[in-house]
């Protein structure tokens, strides 16, 4: 269930990183207001998922699915250019994650 819930939030973690982009230094309401609910929600999620995991696997795992999604959600959206170089550094955070999740006891 921890690793669950640690997927989740780091989604979420994703979430709150674009819409504190999208905020514009919180001046839009919309995604202020996403980033503060998604941001509390991420937080609360790595914080259970801490108390089963160990908390350098989590931080890197809840770090690693946010920033992948986050870089993934700017390439599609074209904020951010699209380039193979790119992908193979997702790739290797992506196969990071699922090293550190296969080694976990």
């Amino acid at each position: 269930m921890s690793w669950l819930i640690l997927i989740v939030s780091g989604v979420l973690e994703a979430v709150w990183a674009t819409a504190l982009g999208k905020s514009e230094g919180f001046t839009k309401v919309a995604p202020t207001v996403v980033f503060a609910v998604a941001l509390v929600l991420s937080m609360a999620g790595l914080a259970y998922a801490m108390r089963e995991l160990p908390v350098g696997t989590a931080y890197a795992v809840w770090v690693g699915i946010g920033a992948t999604l986050t870089v993934i959600y700017a390439m599609a959206t074209g904020a951010e250019s699209l380039s193979i170089l790119k992908v193979v550094f997702l790739l290797m955070i992506i196969g990071g994650v699922i090293g550190l999740k296969s080694l976990h006891s």
